[in-house]
């Protein structure tokens, strides 16, 4: 029994494919229809959006023609449309978004996105870099001195008032220190220089306290022992003061010499000192005329130089070299601290971590300084000098009248008016030696 279509027979069905075939063409494919839901997508893309490869038609056993029909099929599945793929109305791809690794489309970056949060985490380590080092520096800070035991204190003024203290502490320095920076060897502490620098509205103002100068050695209490001394009208040099019973004691006599109130206690040993000179790079200053001198080791030609640590020292301690022997000393302190706030203030150490870190950490682990100082009150003081230096303000002696027994005396009426104008703010009218 023929059991095929009417006209068809095993010898005109063509080639077969499948079981029993030997041909190795297949049979018509089966097809749905399909129905168009946009344009047909661009040819050669991939993925959901640029559609699948064309489909062949067949015909006469090899397909079907693109007849009605069939053509919304190839137009469906070609497109991608039936995936809601195509080109209706959405991200239009082109050719640069593909990844050629995977295939896929990249999305665009969104740099107004990237800016964003790459300014957040620049500032946000800024920050904590900047809090990092604020305690970093302040647990540095050596709180020595106990200005709250000092008695009979004046009235305190406008402004403030600090007293810088550079010793002759040979803290932490060995016998080949000693040697190399011409120190000695001597026990003990004295002041090697005094300034008092008044931090105000109307102008800061540099006052070199002449460590001869002769003072009064006023009642005080005894920063070890709590007792208190009575006075006894004795007069001495102004860093004996000091040599007898330190910090508070010397506070005690300048406030009682001259009725000016100290509000914060810095000082500095000869170790620190060089130090902070050699972590800055060394300083560059301008020397009027040349000098030596073997108790300091100075020896120094006229003219522009960079002093490392060790000359450093030896230009500020230098007073034998000189006729006029501490108060030229004194100009000599002043004008190297001037430069060396101006080379620390410099875009070449602030800016650079390697320079600025060092010479902070050779300053703070060498500074003894109040109770009550904070890192605020001592960068007021060091900008204060850096003004100083600038011409933003006032250096000077403390104004002498002539010596007795060697000892420095002031002059009581321009000492009189000079701490007047300080306590009241004044602008500094009074001149020094």
């Amino acid at each position: 029994m023929n059991d095929w279509p009417q006209g068809w027979s095993d010898d005109n069905r063509g080639p077969r494919y499948g079981r029993g075939s030997g041909g190795a063409q297949p049979e018509g494919a089966r097809v749905m229809r399909q129905v168009r839901r946009g344009p047909a997508g661009p040819p050669g893309q991939r993925g959901y959006g640029g559609g699948v490869p064309q489909q062949p038609s067949y015909v006469d056993g090899q397909g079907y023609d693109d007849g009605a029909g069939y053509d919304d099929y190839d137009s469906g599945y070609n497109t991608g449309q039936v995936y809601g793929g195509g080109h209706g109305g959405g991200f239009v791809p082109n050719d640069n978004d593909v990844d050629p690794d995977v295939g896929r489309y990249r999305p665009r970056p969104n740099w107004r996105r990237r800016i964003k949060w790459t300014a957040i985490t620049v500032a946000g380590v800024l920050i904590v870099t900047s809090v990092a080092t604020y305690f970093w520096a302040d647990s540095k800070l050596r709180r020595e001195v106990d200005l709250s035991t000092v008695i009979d204190r004046p009235e305190t003024g406008s402004g403030t008032n600090y007293l810088i203290v550079g010793s002759d502490s040979r803290e932490g320095m060995s016998k080949a220190d000693e040697k190399k920076l011409h120190t000695g060897g001597a026990q003990g502490k004295r002041t090697d220089s005094m300034m008092i620098l008044h931090v105000g509205d109307n102008g800061d103002t540099l006052i070199s306290l002449p460590r001869d100068s002769d003072v009064e050695v006023p009642s005080y209490k005894g920063s070890t022992s709590g007792k208190v001394y009575p006075a006894k009208g004795r007069h001495e040099k102004l860093n004996a003061a000091y040599a007898e019973d330190g910090p508070t004691l010397l506070v005690r006599t300048i406030e009682y010499n001259t009725g000016l109130h100290i509000d914060h206690y810095v000082e500095i040993g000869f170790q620190g000192f060089a130090n902070i000179v050699d972590a800055v790079g060394g300083v560059d200053i301008d020397i009027d005329k040349g000098f030596k001198d073997k108790w300091s080791g100075a020896d120094f030609k006229a003219g522009k130089q960079t002093l490392n640590g060790q000359q450093a020292l030896a230009f500020v301690r230098t007073r034998h070299a000189f006729a006029t022997s501490d108060l030229q000393r004194t100009k000599n302190q002043q004008k190297f601290l001037a430069a060396l706030a101006h080379q620390v203030a410099t875009p070449s150490t602030v800016l650079n971590p390697f320079k600025l870190y060092p010479t902070m950490g050779a300053g703070l682990d060498s500074l003894i300084v109040d109770k009550d100082m904070g890192l605020w009150d001592l960068a007021s003081m060091f900008w204060a000098m850096k003004g100083v230096s600038g011409g933003d303000g006032t250096s000077m002696n403390m104004p002498i009248s002539g010596s007795t027994g060697g000892n420095l005396v002031w002059d009581k009426a321009k000492v009189k008016t000079l701490v007047s104008q300080l306590k009241n703010d004044e602008k500094v009218t009074v001149t020094g030696n």
